[in-house]
């Protein structure tokens, strides 16, 4: 495969890679002025650092999709791409977290940079309640849906949930608890469980996850199950008693996460997408600090056919310099 040169994008965190049928590798991620829904392709993995970016969607000027808007991904179901992105009504901080729901948008053309792109509406999870970072994905014949979403009876900013889907906007099950912040490493700064990404390889489902607050202290989680049993049931699941990747000072690599999985140009390797920064020393709200970038790597296989993420790879083509947030007059229309 390609010598992957990281970043691979910058200042785009919770970043997603879906490798289409028509040979491009499509990037979507969260704007640092988290006003827009972006996309850019490219043929080569490192050809995205300087792809070009179209603007697919805007925040509404007032309502429940107008502020904030984070990590949308993107999905083919059905013949159709969907794109899944949390977005909240104001950037207040309530009971402890902000106000943020799920939405996705839907189009039928076969580039998703072209065509239009429809408003599907917010996923009614059955509980109105901060929920963010949904992903999708197909196992034996069945559509799954799953998410991040507080619960008030439940310690913490968020859990893991799963449910089967009717449609690419509706669940067609209850929502079942996967994982909640329970362990030291997830409840770092917040208590938080978030971010889901799902691997299927070797008989084995596999769900990472991002844990804890997001500097320093964010690291990924993973569940394991066995791909024939039920995954709606947790007793499927089995939680990994240790980060599976994390934080790097050698290589200058804080807080990897949110992660997403895509493969090789040959289809051969599997390769892990996340967000880092490279330095731990951040001047005002973290959240408008943009220099999480995309960074990617090779994942490698244990004897048990387990994923090994080994440790983040230093930078090797971009030299840090005065943070900047990207406006939307950066952006190509």
């Amino acid at each position: 495969m390609e010598n992957l040169k990281n970043p691979i994008v910058l200042q785009r965190a919770d970043p997603f890679i879906y490798k289409h049928h028509d040979g491009f590798y499509y990037f979507t991620g969260s704007h640092p002025s988290y006003d827009q829904i972006i996309l850019r392709r490219a043929k080569h993995l490192n050809d995205l650092y300087d792809a070009e970016e179209h603007v697919i969607w805007r925040k509404h000027s007032s309502g429940p999709q107008s502020h904030l808007i984070w990590a949308p991904e993107l999905h083919r179901v059905d013949g159709k791409w969907y794109i899944y992105y949390a977005a909240a009504p104001d950037d207040n901080i309530d009971d402890n977290t902000f106000n943020h729901r799920m939405f996705v948008i839907e189009n039928e053309s076969d580039n998703p940079i072209e065509g239009e792109w429809k408003e599907k509406g917010e996923i009614d999870t059955g509980w109105s309640a901060f929920a963010l970072d949904a992903t999708t994905f197909e196992h034996n014949g069945i559509q799954y849906y799953v998410w991040a979403q507080q619960d008030v009876n439940i310690k913490g900013h968020s859990n893991i949930y799963i449910a089967e889907m009717e449609n690419p906007w509706t669940l067609a099950t209850t929502p079942v608890l996967l994982t909640k912040p329970e362990l030291p490493w997830e409840i770092k700064g917040f208590w938080v469980n978030e971010g889901p990404s799902v691997l299927i390889r070797n008989e084995k489902v596999f769900i990472t996850y991002s844990a804890s607050a997001t500097g320093i202290d964010y690291c990924m989680g993973m569940l394991t199950s066995d791909a024939k049993a039920d995954l709606l049931n947790p007793n499927s699941w089995t939680k990994s008693p240790e980060p599976v990747f994390e934080s790097y000072s050698p290589n200058k690599q804080y807080g990897p996460g949110h992660n997403c999985f895509t493969v090789s140009e040959d289809g051969s390797s599997d390769i892990l997408v996340y967000h880092a920064r490279n330095y731990t020393e951040i001047v005002g709200d973290p959240l408008y600090d943009p220099n999480r970038h995309a960074r990617a790597q090779e994942i490698t296989w244990d004897e048990n056919g387990n994923p090994v993420f080994g440790i983040p790879v230093s930078d090797d083509r971009w030299t840090p310099g005065t943070p900047t947030i990207l406006t939307t007059e950066n952006s190509n229309e």
